[in-house]
């Protein structure tokens, strides 16, 4: 997944103040997140605040011994004393940190390497049509149906008014494509909240996560939903996301 260096047109801007952004401060959330970006050689903008100019990498590694990470920076960059922000399109989401040296002293010998320590929290701000609300960390929320026969049960890790995500392992995605219908889902999207509704596969991608291993994405569009099922479904996102704000 290596390419070339990042070009100027690859600059991702920093988000903008009055954002709707949520925080992401678990360090395995944070791991797995720069794992990915590392993994895929995403771009990512560096903004030094003594400067205001952008300085351009990658995320070339995310070491086994959490939480340090190492930075590669173009041929010539260098980051100025003091606090740069680090700005990048994680997925469907722009992922946002900052991190403050005195002095970003670059990996001996090779200067375009700068050994880092994670931060303490992230921004994350969605660029999909509908407000996405992660599931709760350390609860899982589940998604069971039957599909030709047989029985399939997969972790939900986000939903919307549009839609939800799942993931399981490759295993247990066998037969679930692009464009399959799903009927009659069960959806646990609370400790007491259930819905059942039928679902369209719009994404299905493979990615490694830095927990679970090898992992299939599967993001679906709700169909077919009833206007009594909206209403339950608004009612549910409401709640979550004011008890995240208490």
């Amino acid at each position: 997944m290596r390419r070339g260096p990042p070009l100027l047109k690859d600059a991702v801007e920093p988000i903008a103040p009055g954002s709707h952004q949520h925080d992401m401060s678990d360090e395995q959330d944070i791991a797995e997140a720069l794992s990915l970006m590392a993994q895929n050689g995403d771009p990512v903008s560096v903004y030094p605040a003594s400067t205001g100019t952008v300085v351009l990498g990658r995320i070339k590694a995310v070491h086994p011994e959490l939480p340090h990470f190492t930075f590669e920076l173009n041929e010539g960059e260098f980051i100025p004393p003091g606090e740069a922000t680090f700005v990048a399109w994680l997925r469907s989401s722009k992922m946002q940190f900052s991190l403050a040296y005195d002095n970003w002293t670059p990996v001996p010998d090779q200067p375009t390497l700068l050994p880092l320590d994670f931060p303490l929290h992230c921004q994350v701000l969605n660029r999909r049509s509908s407000t996405r609300l992660e599931t709760p960390l350390g609860i899982y929320y589940m998604a069971s149906f039957v599909l030709n026969g047989k029985p399939y049960e997969l972790q939900l890790y986000d939903f919307s008014a549009g839609g939800v995500g799942m993931r399981a392992p490759p295993r247990d995605t066998v037969g679930l494509h692009v464009g399959r219908k799903l009927q009659r889902v069960r959806l646990e999207l609370g400790p007491d909240a259930v819905l059942i509704a039928d679902l369209e596969i719009r994404l299905s991608r493979t990615f490694r996560s830095f927990l679970l291993g090898e992992q299939v994405q599967i993001g679906c569009q709700f169909v077919n939903l009833s206007p009594a099922m909206q209403q339950d479904l608004d009612r549910i996102l409401i709640e979550m996301n004011a008890s995240r704000q208490r």
